[in-house]
């Protein structure tokens, strides 16, 4: 039956995951992404497995920490163990916990589900894992084909989802958990579109076919979740694109720019065509989601202001009402605000140089792609090009959502230096100077 095939497939996918440690830490790792993207515990054909009780992620994240501990030798992550961006992440998890040492008790929701500190503690944790691992072209290779395979699985789902399951005409609920909010998981398949378009670019006609599937069903699936901020976080990507876009590939680039907006439009209904044309109108015209941003913004730096050094991680929704009793118990769906105002000053500035770093590091990298010779920097182009587009498009979406505690906004802000050691391992004309890496 068609639950017992995808149930079999996910216990021999898991298995493999699992049995790769012997192989090398590449393979629980990509297991993990793919547990996070597909979430298999929200899924009708996992009830048949589900009494195992088996905490998926925490199985693959130990078994790549151990794998990583037993092929330690055979890593290739430079001499230098960490670098001043993977330095910059470890400071902000300091800073997480010192928010929580000096702020108040929290209370209400985190009582029942993991605590921010909690939380980024994992994810510092995997996105230092994924930087020491993924270090050459085939682990980078195959990180990205997870992604763009899952990304095509994700909207899948959505295109299967019926219409009745929807939330206020919304797709909600389709993937792992952090993607239970509409928002959340357009943010995470708007940013997977531009590595998508990258790997399509990168790929031979079976990679292009495959790229070709997983962008329309990618883009479909931004559609159907009726996502403002989808659509100006891709509107960011889209001019990152027409100003990054590499010399060689500008014709192609601005030739997939105009049939993907076309087939964007060719996709999208009255309903996602009228929310959309919302995001630009007059302050008198906003409607009340689109309001209430403002209104969070302002109420986030008058706490700010009440207590610069911030009031610990998790502490928002219990101290909000405090500032504006309307926003009791309330997200203020905005990244920065929510930094600053649960991590202080301090978590603010650093999170500002940790998002800096990466966009310098792939800068300078594409720098590097367009010195190389012809033909010989062009994957390190595409590369950099499209994780840069991915990267513009995730720090706007920010904007209008919260991800200081999301697991995929960490990926993205890794991604660079794995692309860095990655080019620093094949010896592609590096200087020390170019990366601050002494050899």
């Amino acid at each position: 039956s068609p639950m017992a095939l995808k149930t079999l497939l996910f216990v021999v996918l898991f298995l493999a995951a699992c049995l790769g440690t012997f192989i090398g830490p590449i393979w629980p790792l990509l297991g993990y992404v793919a547990h996070y993207c597909i979430g298999p515990e929200r899924h009708w054909w996992h009830n048949a497995v589900a009494h195992w009780e088996i905490r998926y992620a925490f199985v693959l994240g130990a078994l790549t920490a151990a794998a990583i501990f037993f092929h330690a030798g055979n890593l290739r992550f430079g001499r230098v163990p960490f670098r001043a961006h993977e330095l910059l992440l470890v400071l902000l998890l300091g800073i997480v916990w010192l928010s929580v040492l000096i702020g108040p008790r929290t209370e209400g929701f985190y009582e029942h589900a993991d605590h921010p500190s909690v939380k980024f503690t994992k994810l510092a944790l995997f996105g230092l894992m994924l930087t020491h691992v993924v270090t050459d072209r085939k682990n980078l290779d195959r990180l990205i084909w997870v992604l763009v395979v899952c990304a095509m699985v994700l909207g899948m789902q959505a295109w299967d989802t019926a219409y009745t399951s929807f939330v206020r005409g919304r797709l909600e609920s389709v993937g792992g958990p952090d993607f239970r909010e509409a928002n959340f998981f357009a943010a995470f398949m708007a940013t997977m579109l531009w590595v998508i378009g990258m790997q399509f670019l990168r790929s031979g006609w079976k990679g292009k076919i495959l790229c070709f599937l997983s962008g329309g069903f990618t883009a479909n699936a931004v559609i159907l979740t009726g996502s403002r901020t989808a659509v100006v976080g891709l509107a960011t990507g889209g001019m990152a694109a027409v100003v990054m876009a590499p010399r060689r590939y500008r014709a192609y680039i601005a030739l997939g720019l105009v049939l993907a907006g076309a087939g964007f439009y060719w996709l999208s209904d009255d309903r996602f065509l009228d929310r959309s044309a919302t995001i630009v109108v007059e302050p008198g015209e906003r409607d009340d989601a689109a309001q209430s941003r403002i209104d969070f913004a302002r109420t986030g730096l008058r706490m700010w202001g009440a207590r610069p050094w911030g009031i610990g991680a998790g502490n928002y929704f219990q101290t909000v009402g405090s500032f504006n009793h309307r926003h009791v118990g309330m997200d203020p769906h905005n990244t920065y605000i929510r930094t600053l105002v649960e991590l202080g000053a301090q978590g603010f500035v650093v999170q500002t140089l940790l998002i800096l770093s990466a966009a310098w590091m792939l800068y300078r990298l594409r720098r590097l792609g367009h010195a190389l010779p012809a033909g010989a920097g062009d994957d390190i182009l595409l590369l950099s090009f499209g994780f840069l587009c991915a990267l513009a498009t995730m720090l706007m979406c920010g904007m209008f959502i919260t991800l200081t505690y999301i697991e995929f906004w960490v990926w993205f802000l890794m991604l660079p230096v794995c692309l860095q050691r990655m080019v620093e391992n094949e010896g592609m004309g590096v200087r020390s100077s170019e990366f601050g890496v002494r050899r």
